[in-house]
């Protein structure tokens, strides 16, 4: 009778992991955000409310189809982050420790230039340093990403010089509209 309590629990065990593994690439990491959704090619979408204005939000999300030496297993994103329907700001996010700053902005803030290659295009742009975590993209660089189908982005790691390659092609350019009031624009 033991042994067919322990068959029938293992079994019970595996189909709720497989189910549970089965989700895992739209779950949000955060509190009060629904789990995403395709929005396109690889974008995902996660939606949410502020529990005091009511303000929709949305995050749009791009993995990048690579990984970073120094952190084999987070790969880098890029992040869009809208509400009520207006960009607030888009965010490179390396998943390793960036470089030391290069310059100051204009008001203080820490800059790094990146060399940024949307489809056959390429550029050097200074972008905000957060944390020592996240570089903050300027709007002209996303609305460029958005309509590609290459983008690559040069960044300084501690551990020297990488390049994230992102496939962006696919998205939803309603869904972006929509959200973020955001149409693609060429480089």
């Amino acid at each position: 009778m033991n042994r067919v309590h322990f068959v029938v629990a293992f079994l019970a065990a595996m189909v709720l992991s497989a189910g549970a593994s089965a989700q895992s690439g739209t779950m949000s990491p955060y509190q009060g955000e629904q789990d995403g959704v395709s929005v396109g090619g690889k974008w995902i979408s996660f939606r949410s409310e502020d529990k005091m204005t009511g303000a929709k939000r949305v995050r749009f999300e791009l993995v990048a189809d690579n990984y970073f030496k120094e952190d084999q297993g987070y790969k880098p994103r890029v992040e869009l982050y809208c509400s009520d329907g207006k960009l607030e700001r888009a965010v490179f996010n390396p998943g390793a420790r960036l470089g030391s700053p290069d310059y100051p902005g204009f008001w203080g803030q820490p800059k790094m230039e990146v060399m940024v290659r949307i489809d056959n295009a390429h550029y050097y742009k200074g972008w905000n340093w957060e944390r020592d975590r996240v570089l903050s993209m300027d709007k002209g660089t996303t609305r460029g990403m958005i309509g590609s189908t290459i983008f690559k982005i040069e960044v300084r790691t501690r551990g020297g010089h990488e390049i994230a390659e992102f496939s962006p092609a696919g998205l939803s350019l309603d869904a972006v509209h929509q959200s973020c009031d955001l149409t693609p624009k060429k480089p």
